[in-house]
């Protein structure tokens, strides 16, 4: 459900400045990355103006897209401001883009030679690409024309004191006008690309990593300068880094501001995969970047190269290859064998990742979930079923430090983000632990990496396979950061500046685990975003997370669920609907809730398992045959925990959806994961059984 209300659902913003309306809301589009550089969407120009009407009705985020179609296609001003209700002061800034681009559109021919037209354009906010794109050209085309008609912009500094007196705060934005306020000073400098707008798959953990990679820069003598647009968080703080650049993270806004400062090197890996992206685009552009080379960023994300590499070094990866068509994935899923996990290459947060268990599943994922061609070809990998382990390594090149192990509670197949993640592991064996720790030296001595790698393996029948490499910074590196006193993005931020580790005082390995236990565990916005799915799996759906730390397992678990807004019930009725590949496991954990003095409620296949095996169990009716059923017992308050795991699909008209849905919405908790199901209940035996918990500031930890 997108259209928008009282009830908030945004998980983050972004924010632009510039000296006119329009031009602070086209940078303000392109700054959310939504792969949109103007107010130009293809799906409403295949709309009927009925439609367009209805569209313009509805307060979604697709809005001021609509608008701007409405416009296009002759609307007033006035029609559109009694459909929205929208001030026509905003409505006439949109008239006024829309203007413009019928002004590009309709010179196409002669561009190269309409100086005014141009700047116009620029000083209003269009983009190289947007130009482009209206006047049939390419981008570097544009740039071109610009560079010969010597259309450049300056930067402003932001007037921190709203004119009450001079200020000087190194705070700047891009416009089109004349006096450059920022002067470039004479000290060496380094650029760090920050991480754009929080959302689902690319949180504030990646901003914890530019703001200490600023700190860093600056002992090592180096002014720094954090590009961002985010006005949630520390690194757009202006007292943060040397210099603060407020502007979209797009090549052309980041050359521009490269070309101004000159310095010595741009860091992209601590900006998430928005920074990481950018990599590839600025050096062909001439641009130095710090660290892991472009060429090892590609190795890593290609799968084929990749899949290559590993053999070379003799590492187990999941059988998979690449499909550039649905009969191409259906080949290699039937080679493999079901069930598989398919996902668009170079995706963020698991987008579009899914597990599927037969050829019809496959299908209809391809159909529904991604528009597969050979420019945008999709992964088919064997999906195995085991226990993931995540590692963040730091690397120069030659040593390799593993400050921790993090051990997932979910099995492969739900996003490590939406995983509860567990420091030190305590279902690895050290030999298996040793193998890990040599497999991410041998994976990051091969890839050159300088600075940080995140590498994700999966323990299946007692082998480990590697699934995923980021040479980038990850979600969890602050969290490892913490709970180990391992200062890793410090390490890895003078590691990609050349320096080296041994002569830092550290050595290749893994650092001694701490005698503590550290609990992270995923917090999920549900009630928020009515219509979204409860059930986890790749795709990534968590919007924070939280800490839970002690010294036993069970402690911090409890920490963490109580900290994630979790409610742990202490007594009352359980309802559980399993499905059929469930049923043997999810039997013995419900017998524990059992003893634990929990009655059970189930749906007639899940109550006659359980009932087989001697317990007893009230039996609830299917949806829509009959009562009491699912629903019902949820709305009336006489539930409180429902075990859901999921049968044959997602659609919200299935039972199991449903039931999901109006748990979340009754707020009552629902485990949709047998793993997270057996954490629960060493929660619940730890409260019953164990001893009080204590409380102990990080600090205390770490001695």
């Amino acid at each position: 459900d997108r259209n928008l209300g009282t009830q908030m659902k945004a998980t983050g913003e972004v924010m632009a400045i510039e000296r006119n309306l329009e031009a602070s809301m086209l940078k303000a589009v392109r700054s959310l990355e939504i792969g949109r550089y103007g107010f130009y969407l293809e799906e409403f120009k295949k709309m009927s103006d009925p439609e367009i009407e209805d569209a313009l009705f509805a307060a979604d985020d697709n809005r001021l897209f609509v608008i701007a179609e409405a416009l296009r296609r002759g609307y007033t001003v006035g029609k559109i401001n009694q459909i929205t209700e929208i001030s026509t002061f905003f409505l006439y800034k949109i008239k006024n883009i829309i203007e413009l681009e019928n002004s590009l559109a309709a010179n196409k021919e002669n561009i190269s030679e309409n100086r005014e037209l141009l700047y116009k354009a620029k000083e209003k906010g269009f983009s190289d690409s947007e130009i482009a794109l209206l006047t049939e050209k390419t981008e570097a085309e544009i740039k071109s024309i610009r560079d010969q008609l010597q259309l450049k912009p300056v930067f402003k500094m932001v007037d921190t004191c709203a004119a009450e007196f001079e200020a000087e705060t190194p705070y700047y934005y891009s416009s089109y006008e004349k006096v450059n306020e920022a002067q470039p000073t004479e000290k060496k400098k380094v650029m760090v690309i920050g991480s754009g707008p929080i959302r689902i798959g690319q949180g504030i953990e990646f901003d914890y990593c530019s703001v200490h990679s600023a700190w860093t820069l600056n002992e090592e003598g180096y002014e720094s300068i954090i590009v961002n647009n985010n006005p949630e968080t520390v690194s757009t703080d202006f007292d943060t880094s040397d210099r603060l650049y407020f502007e979209p993270l797009t090549k052309e806004d980041i050359m521009h501001i490269i070309e101004n400062e000159k310095p010595e090197g741009v860091i992209c890996q601590f900006g998430g995969q928005t920074a990481v992206n950018l990599a590839e685009p600025l050096a062909e552009a001439g641009v130095k970047i710090l660290g892991t080379s472009v060429d090892s960023i590609d190795l890593a994300e290609d799968r084929d190269r990749f899949i290559g590499l590993l053999n070379e070094l003799d590492i187990p990866v999941p059988q998979g290859e690449v499909a550039a068509s649905f009969a191409e994935a259906e080949k290699i899923a039937a080679k493999i064998g079901y069930p598989v996990l398919v996902r668009p290459s170079y995706v963020l947060g698991g987008r579009a990742m899914e597990v599927v268990y037969n050829e019809q599943e496959l299908e209809e994922y391809m159909r529904n979930a991604v528009k597969i061609s050979p420019d945008r070809p999709v992964l088919v990998d064997k999906y195995l079923s085991g226990t993931e382990i995540e590692i963040d390594a730091i690397s120069d090149g030659e040593t390799v430090i593993v400050p921790g192990i993090m051990e997932h509670v979910e099995r492969a197949g739900v996003h490590s983000g939406d995983s509860i993640a567990v420091y030190p592991p305590h279902r690895l064996s050290e030999k298996l632990k040793q193998k890990a720790v040599e497999y991410t030296e041998r994976i990051s001595q091969a890839l050159n990496v300088k600075g940080v790698v995140n590498i994700q393996y999966v323990v299946s029948e007692g082998e480990i396979f590697v699934i995923e490499v980021n040479p980038r910074s990850s979600r969890t590196i602050p969290y490892l950061s913490k709970v180990t006193g391992v200062p890793m993005v410090d390490l890895a931020t003078k590691a990609l500046l050349g320096r080296k580790l041994k002569d830092l005082g550290w050595e290749s390995g893994l650092v001694p685990e701490k005698d503590h236990v550290a609990v992270k565990v995923p917090v999920f916005s549900f009630s928020k975003l009515t219509q979204v799915d409860t059930n986890l799996g790749p795709e990534m759906k968590s919007t924070g997370e939280v800490l839970g730390l002690a010294e036993t397992y069970e402690k911090a678990l409890y920490k963490g669920l109580i900290g994630a807004g979790l409610e742990i019930p202490r007594a009352g009725t359980i309802l559980a609907t399993i499905a059929d590949k469930d049923k043997k496991e999810a039997i013995e954990y419900i017998k524990d809730f059992a003893e634990l003095g929990f009655k059970i409620a189930a749906t007639e296949g899940t109550a006659a398992a359980l009932k087989e095996k001697g317990l007893k169990v009230d039996i609830v009716k299917k949806l829509g045959e009959g009562s009491p059923d699912s629903l019902e017992l949820i709305s009336d308050d006489k539930i409180d925990l429902v075990i859901n795991t999921l049968t044959k699909g997602k659609l919200p008209e299935r039972d199991g959806f449903k039931i999901r849905r109006s748990a979340v919405e009754m707020g009552i908790p629902c485990l949709t994961s047998l793993d997270t199901t057996q954490a629960m209940l060493k929660v619940l035996k730890e409260i019953e059984y164990g001893e009080r918990i204590e409380y102990k500031a990080l600090q205390d930890y770490q001695k």
